[in-house]
Parts: C-alpha cells; sequence; structure tokens
C-alpha cells in the first residue's frame, strides 16, 4: 500500500519580528532577515522585468502567427513620427501581451520561490532540528502550494477582467486584450502571496485564520511587518496604482499607435511594480539599518551597566 501524503502542518510560521519561546520553553533568539540577499535578488528581478517588457516582444518566434494590428500607413507620420525602437511593441498589442504575460509567469514563479524561503527564514521558531522538521513538512508540499496558488491566479483574472470593465475598459470589443491585462495584474498582484502565505479559506483552523487574517493585514489594512511582506504589499499596490494612471494617456486625441489598448496600462503596471520594489528595498534597508543601530546602542548600554 501506499504511503500517504503528510498533511499540510496547521500551524503557520511566525513572522513578526522578536524573541519567541520554542517548545522545550526556552527563548529562541530573533531570526536575522537577508538583508543583502533580498537587494541583490530584488535588483536583478527589476532588471528582468525591464527586459522582459521591452525586449521579449521583439522576439520573432511568433512573427509568423501574429499580423499587424496597425496601418503601416499609421505607424508614422510627418509631424511625430514614432521611434524605432517603438514599432516592435506597437505592431500587434495582442501579442506584446502575451509575451510579457509569459516573462510575467516565469519571473514572479522564481521571485515568489526566493520570498517563501526568506518567510520561512524569517517565520520559522525553535531549535535546530524543529526548524528543520517544519521545513520539511512545508517543503513537500511545495507542488501542491504552486498547483494551488496558479489556480488562485488564473481563477482572480475574471473579477479583475471585470473591474477592468467598470474602470472604462469595453465590455464588447477588445475582450481578449482587457483579459490579458487582467492576468498579467494576477500574476503580479495575486500570484506571490497566494505561494508565499498561501490561499485564505474560511476554514477555523490555526493555520488558515492566519492565512486569512494575514492576506487582511496586507492588503486591506496594508500594514506589513518586516521585508518580506513589503516585498508582497508595495510592489503589488504600484502595480495597480500604475496601471490607473496608465490609462490616462489613452484619452488623449494624438492617435499614436502606442495609445492602443491596452499597451499604456500595461506598462503603467510594470513601471509602478519596479518602482515600488525599488521604495521596498529602500524601506527595508533603512529598517535593517535603524533595527542594528538600536541592538549596538543595546548592547553598548548593556556593557556599561
Amino acid at each position: 500500500m501506499a504511503n500517504k501524503k503528510k498533511p499540510m502542518p496547521t500551524k503557520a510560521p511566525n513572522t513578526t519580528s522578536g524573541t519567541s519561546t520554542t517548545k522545550a520553553g526556552t527563548v529562541g533568539s530573533k531570526p536575522s532577515i537577508p538583508i543583502a540577499s533580498y537587494i541583490s535578488i530584488a535588483g536583478v528581478h527589476s532588471t528582468l522585468w525591464a527586459f522582459a517588457v521591452l525586449f521579449l516582444p521583439r522576439t520573432s518566434f511568433l512573427s509568423p502567427l501574429t499580423t499587424p494590428e496597425w496601418d503601416p500607413t499609421q505607424l508614422t507620420s510627418r509631424d511625430k513620427p514614432q521611434h524605432p525602437f517603438l514599432e516592435p511593441l506597437t505592431l500587434n498589442p495582442t501579442a506584446t501581451l502575451l509575451w510579457i504575460c509569459f516573462g510575467a509567469a516565469v519571473l514572479q514563479t522564481w521571485w515568489a520561490s526566493w520570498l517563501r524561503k526568506w518567510w520561512l527564514d524569517i517565520g520559522l521558531r525553535g531549535s535546530d532540528a524543529e526548524k528543520r522538521v517544519e521545513r520539511q513538512q512545508y517543503d513537500g508540499q511545495i507542488f501542491a502550494m504552486f498547483r494551488d496558488a496558479w489556480l488562485a491566479t488564473l481563477a482572480t483574472t475574471l473579477p479583475i477582467h471585470f473591474i477592468l470593465v467598470l474602470f472604462g475598459a469595453s465590455f464588447v470589443t477588445h475582450v481578449t486584450k482587457t483579459y490579458l491585462l487582467a492576468l498579467l495584474l494576477s500574476i503580479m498582484v495575486v500570484y506571490p502571496p497566494a505561494l508565499v502565505i498561501g490561499i485564505p479559506t474560511l476554514s477555523n483552523n490555526s493555520g488558515a485564520m492566519f492565512r486569512r487574517w494575514t492576506w487582511v493585514r496586507l492588503f486591506a489594512e496594508f500594514w506589513p511587518r518586516n521585508l518580506v511582506e513589503r516585498a508582497l504589499v508595495y510592489p503589488a499596490t504600484g502595480a495597480v496604482l500604475g496601471t490607473w494612471v496608465g490609462a490616462f494617456p489613452i484619452a488623449l486625441d494624438w492617435d499614436r499607435p502606442w495609445q492602443a489598448w491596452p499597451l499604456t496600462p500595461t506598462f503603467g503596471a510594470v513601471a509602478g511594480f519596479i518602482l515600488a520594489s525599488i521604495a521596498s528595498v529602500t524601506v527595508s534597508s533603512i529598517h535593517q539599518v535603524l533595527q542594528e543601530h538600536a541592538e549596538s546602542q543595546g548592547n553598548a548600554q548593556a556593557k556599561i551597566d
């Protein structure tokens, strides 16, 4: 008979700062925050995002299957000719969105995996043996967590699509483009916390309640407490705000190819995501410096006493 799969532990990692009491009753030391690793990985992540948006749509892999959505005579004009750098991005907005969504899926999967590792590093308490056992229990469910996170991401595209329509997107035309924008936003906003924290449910066990209230605290109260939570909240908020701001140029009557729906909201979302990621790194670095300064001051005062 095959061995039964171990159930996901209901005990959620404690991600608040400070010391904690282990099962043996001893007080564990505060976990170190991997700020140096976070800064380097976040820098690579932001750089790859810029590459995925500006250069991935230029690939010729699917060019035989895509047709221009603009009349070539409208791509340039005598008064304001379009820069050649923009032509591959504006020639077929649907293909551009497809490539950006593909790049976003790869990048966010990689990024969320790092965030999940740091989440466990910060949150697990107890002795080294207890941490090792608990981490093995979480790692044993990694494929199920990836599956559930992607299912939640795909399911969220429908309400996001509806919200985009409420904000002015056409309900009848450009349905595919609007859905691709909703898919991109879901990958950027929903997937990382769905993998790191878990999907919120209405169950009453401790793990489900922890996940549910963590989602509320982060995305309703906007109260991140540590490095990983800022890396989840800041970029998600920046992506949403960037999408909203990016929609404004569409209303201008310039009739330029880059104003085609939904190019400007897409680039606005990515720009907001990258800027908010930089803000997250900055705030977390400042918190780390202040924390180390306070600890050094406390140690110096203890030596004096």
